[in-house]
């Protein structure tokens, strides 16, 4: 039945996975995408090798095609998904840089979760769009984007979060403001106060 936890040997490997053998007549099939949550199946069927002894847990029992699909990495908890908790798009997130690239820089969220900031996001002022101004190891407010689960990618901006501050600060001002006042009169106030 699915959900059932299976062992069985590998008898074969493909260019779409392992077969595991159940029985002496049928074996199921763990497709790339079913072998590991953290890394590419291109590279986590390299730890594998016919004869092997898995635990895989039956996803799919088709009689009418005759194939078994099975999953060896639905017998963990996603640590993806786990390390999102408390974590969606548009909500602010602080983090490390890890790594500074060409194109912008890897933020670590937590131990599990890193998230991208592209050189253009990196700030609102193009001037400061500049990957030479960061340091592994500097802390860094931003912005999620975007998460995207099959790619396993967070995408983050420290240039939404200061436009959105931005907004919330001239909506804060202009609350307290006399509504017939104009942006121009409120931006003149604003820079006499600073004077």
């Amino acid at each position: 039945p699915d959900g059932e936890i299976i062992e069985g040997p590998v008898k074969n490997i493909t260019e779409f996975g392992l077969f595991i053998g159940l029985n002496e007549e049928i074996a199921g099939m763990v497709h790339l995408s079913d072998i590991s949550w953290d890394i590419s199946g291109e590279e986590a069927v390299k730890e594998y090798k016919k004869g092997d002894i898995v635990k895989a847990r039956i996803l799919d029992v088709n009689t009418e095609k005759e194939r078994i699909s099975l999953g060896i990495k639905q017998l963990t908890e996603d640590t993806f998904e786990s390390s999102l908790k408390g974590i969606k798009k548009g909500s602010a997130v602080k983090g490390k840089i890890s790594k500074v690239l060409e194109d912008g820089v890897d933020v670590e969220i937590n131990e599990e979760l890193h998230g991208f900031v592209k050189v253009t996001d990196l700030a609102k002022a193009k001037a400061d769009q500049d990957v030479t101004k960061y340091n592994e190891g500097d802390e860094i407010e931003a912005k999620v984007i975007s998460i995207d689960r099959s790619s396993r990618q967070v995408t983050l901006s420290v240039r939404a979060l200061e436009i959105a501050a931005e907004k919330e600060a001239i909506a804060e001002y202009t609350k307290n403001e006399e509504f017939t006042s104009s942006f121009g009169d409120i931006l003149d106030n604003a820079l006499n106060s600073k004077k």
